[in-house]
């Protein structure tokens, strides 16, 4: 009853905290407005390398193309209208490039042709679906293990084995560095390589920044030793700038249209204690993003990151008027115990309407633009919906 109580008063406050509308334009919405009002928002779910390997890999070209039916009519059906699909999870591809080899997700080992052109499967089925498609990156993720001996040769990591562009970390996995300009190039040669030949609405990068504390440690003492003045701090933020500016410019310079956004951790901190993403830098000045996308799985009751004050922190990083915000919420926590909440760890097993909450607050700041899930199992996969999902899902719904 205390709780109840409690996320009460929070919607009571939350007219101060979060929405910059006027007064008269601060009445609760109804539920059948909700849908005409909001009906241009980004309602998105992400479609992991997981997803992939569960629905594609090891299926017949036949099958693997009736899951993908499938789950975009899912995403349909239930009024979401974009798709961020993982197109390269590890220094691969889901489809036919001439840089990067097939996925191991996708087939049967790493280089090895699917048998068909997945991603541009994926964008035909979504286009009829009236569905955007972001093509989704990881750009300095190799590998989550340190097993160099599944890298195929064709594989841009490979060349790159035994030397500063890439590094092995133990217990952690495989990843380019991202001080090596040759990386970077090769990083922006790959959007450049989907948004040429692809018909997608958008890149997008998550949280997979830095790796470590010590994958650049040669290059920055180059730096120092030819005169540069930045902290090693300063010096990473920029290198990921310098990524993330050359991506965005790539785009624009093919296409207008196609937009880039980034999904990085919801803790703003983090994001410059060990991320090293300037992410108020990117979201105050024009030419880095589109939109912005973190990672704000928190819950209401979460002690070290409540929600609003985080959503609301957010927003107001951003100073530029075309970027809007679209956070990403954690469907995947409903029904479980969040034990970095602290005193809120059993939030998400005592309320069933979280997410429904978190997005009818988000549409009340200035800069919002929709939602995203993550991610596409812990809505439509039965072996996943247990009565805590099928619960939250149905409250979704209504404001849908």
């Amino acid at each position: 009853m205390k709780k109840l109580i409690l996320v009460v008063i929070i919607f009571v406050v939350i007219t101060f905290f979060v929405m910059d509308k006027k007064k008269d334009e601060q009445e609760p919405i109804k539920d059948d407005a909700v849908s005409l009002e909001y009906k241009d928002e980004k309602r998105a779910i992400f479609i992991s390398y997981i997803e992939l390997d569960e629905y594609i890999n090891n299926k017949t070209n036949e099958e693997s193309k009736a899951n993908i039916i499938k789950i975009l009519d899912n995403i349909k059906d239930n009024n979401f209208n974009m798709v961020i699909l993982h197109v390269r999870p590890f220094s691969d591809a889901i489809y036919p490039s001439e840089i990067f080899p097939y996925s191991s997700y996708v087939s049967i080992e790493e280089g090895k042709d699917p048998g068909y052109d997945i991603l541009q499967f994926f964008i035909d089925e979504a286009h009829k679906r009236d569905l955007e498609l972001h093509a989704w990156i990881n750009p300095y993720r190799i590998r989550s293990n340190t097993d160099i001996s599944a890298i195929s040769t064709n594989n841009p990591a490979y060349q790159y084995l035994n030397t500063n562009h890439v590094k092995v970390i133990e217990n952690v996995g495989i990843f380019y560095n991202p001080a090596s300009e040759e990386v970077r190039e090769l990083v922006i040669s790959g959007v450049e390589e989907l948004v040429k030949n692809y018909d997608i609405d958008g890149i997008h990068f998550d949280d997979y920044f830095y790796p470590d504390d010590t994958i650049d440690l040669e290059d920055y003492q180059e730096y120092l030793n030819n005169g540069g003045q930045l902290s090693l701090s300063d010096y990473r933020l920029n290198n990921v700038s310098l990524l993330i500016k050359g991506v965005y410019d790539k785009i624009k310079s093919i296409k207008k249209d196609v937009v880039f956004g980034i999904s990085p951790e919801g803790n703003i901190d983090n994001n410059y204690d060990s991320n090293y993403i300037d992410t108020k830098k990117i979201l105050s000045e024009e030419g880095y993003v589109d939109y912005i996308m973190p990672q704000i799985y928190f819950g209401f009751l979460n002690e070290v990151m409540p929600f609003i004050e985080t959503v609301s922190m957010w927003n107001s990083l951003i100073t530029v008027d075309s970027i809007k915000l679209i956070p990403a919420l954690a469907f995947y926590k409903v029904g479980t115990t969040d034990e970095y909440a602290k005193g809120g760890s059993n939030e998400w097993i005592e309320n069933n309407d979280i997410i429904k909450k978190q997005v009818l607050i988000s549409r009340n700041v200035s800069n919002y633009g929709g939602f995203s899930l993550f991610r596409y199992d812990y809505l439509f996969n039965d072996e996943y919906l247990n009565d805590y999902l099928k619960k939250e899902k149905d409250n979704l719904k209504d404001i849908m």
